[in-house]
């Protein structure tokens, strides 16, 4: 392992926080409901800030995302901590956009109230569904009044609001998840990201379908619903421009977006990962040994160097994923005649297919394509 990386050109800054107050059964996330121990993660957190100011030198900061785990455990005090250090030891721009991952329960009205005083200038709530019964099945820590009075209220303080929504859970009929999409449509919410609920190895929904508790996942269902996902939030105004991600004009979320055209960012915390272009890293999935080994002045991390065939095939997998495609003149720059001539040729079928389609110098998967996106991807990597 090494202490830290080259310094690196950066756009954005992710700070895992590890604790949830319960376990969804689907999540495979690195967290902790041992909540004792915040306030010990929160200040190595902010050591490993330090430890890697290096990595910024020069640069500026033009995202700041806490994701989870819950990030809204954290107390209003605990998010100025991190975010003040974030700002004494980076050149943050004048105006980042400053995301905190929230649960319908951690947002009350005085909690959002002090959010709004701070430097966090969007939320990302955690809904999932506006359903009983789903909530139930997924172990959520809220209900859906909570869900409903929290956006309610975060709207009197924030306009830049994202809410999350889980389609393909068993026994959702797809007449109840046009319901739960009207439900966001109704409450005017600029930015809605929907997944397909998926299984996930060790989890407590695996175990469940597996002694026969729940039913498996149906793959076709799931389709059928992200269709109707698309079809629903399009004729209403609200831009694909990621295959999860929904947003009005002007509130696509900007971190998702450098993430999605693979611009640079560094991960605080355990578990996160890092990314400079050409090499990756991720901290160590183990929140006590974290906190002894930056205790000590070192970051637990262990990283991969990324060759151009590797690059190629990020840049393929997450610009089919956006409205923005993968372009032939930045693959003929950046990789190479031999990526474009590769990519040109194993295209061709998907287009014939009415899976893709071209625009100028750019490949899109058609709406018919995107479902399958992941597989057509890996399809078009190029194998040394």
């Amino acid at each position: 392992m090494k202490c830290y990386l080259k310094p690196f050109i950066i756009s954005s800054i992710y700070i895992h926080i590890p604790f949830c107050k319960k376990a969804c059964h689907y999540c495979d996330f690195h967290f902790s409901t041992l909540l004792t121990k915040k306030s010990d993660i929160v200040n190595a957190l902010c050591t490993e800030i330090k430890i890697r100011k290096i990595e910024l030198e020069g640069q500026e900061v033009e995202h700041i995302y806490f994701g989870g785990g819950t990030p809204s455990v954290c107390t209003v005090k605990e998010i100025e901590q991190l975010l003040d250090t974030v700002y004494a030891n980076f050149k943050v721009s004048k105006t980042p956009e400053i995301t905190l991952e929230a649960n319908p329960d951690d947002l009350t009205e005085e909690k959002i109230k002090d959010l709004a005083t701070t430097k966090i200038n969007r939320l990302s709530i955690g809904v999932q569904s506006f359903f009983e019964r789903d909530l139930q099945l997924m172990n959520r820590a809220h209900n859906v009044s909570e869900a409903l009075k929290s956006i309610k209220t975060a709207k009197s303080y924030f306009n830049n609001i994202s809410i999350d929504l889980i389609y393909g859970v068993p026994g959702l009929s797809n007449k109840e998840w046009v319901q739960n999409l009207q439900y966001a449509i109704n409450l005017n919410i600029p930015h809605i990201s929907c997944y397909a609920l998926t299984v996930e190895k060790n989890t407590a929904l695996e175990r469940f379908i597996q002694k026969g508790n729940i039913s498996p996942i149906s793959d076709s269902q799931s389709s059928e619903q992200y269709h109707i996902l698309v079809e629903t939030l399009e004729k209403v105004g609200y831009i694909n421009y990621e295959f999860s991600n929904f947003g009005k004009e002007g509130f696509f979320s900007r971190n998702n977006t450098a993430y999605w055209q693979r611009k640079n960012y560094i991960g605080i915390g355990p578990s996160a990962h890092s990314f400079n272009g050409k090499e990756r890293s991720w901290n160590i999935r183990n929140n006590a040994l974290y906190v002894k080994s930056i205790v000590a002045g070192k970051r637990p991390f262990e990283s991969e160097e990324l060759s151009i065939s590797d690059q190629f095939n990020e840049y393929v997998m997450t610009g089919l994923r956006t409205i923005w495609g993968i372009s032939v003149s930045k693959i003929e720059v950046d990789f190479g005649i031999p990526y474009v001539s590769h990519i040109e040729k194993r295209i061709s079928k998907y287009i014939s297919e009415g899976l893709m389609f071209k625009k100028g110098h750019q490949y899109h998967l058609t709406r018919k394509g995107k479902f399958l996106g992941d597989g057509i991807a890996s399809d078009l990597f190029y194998i040394d």
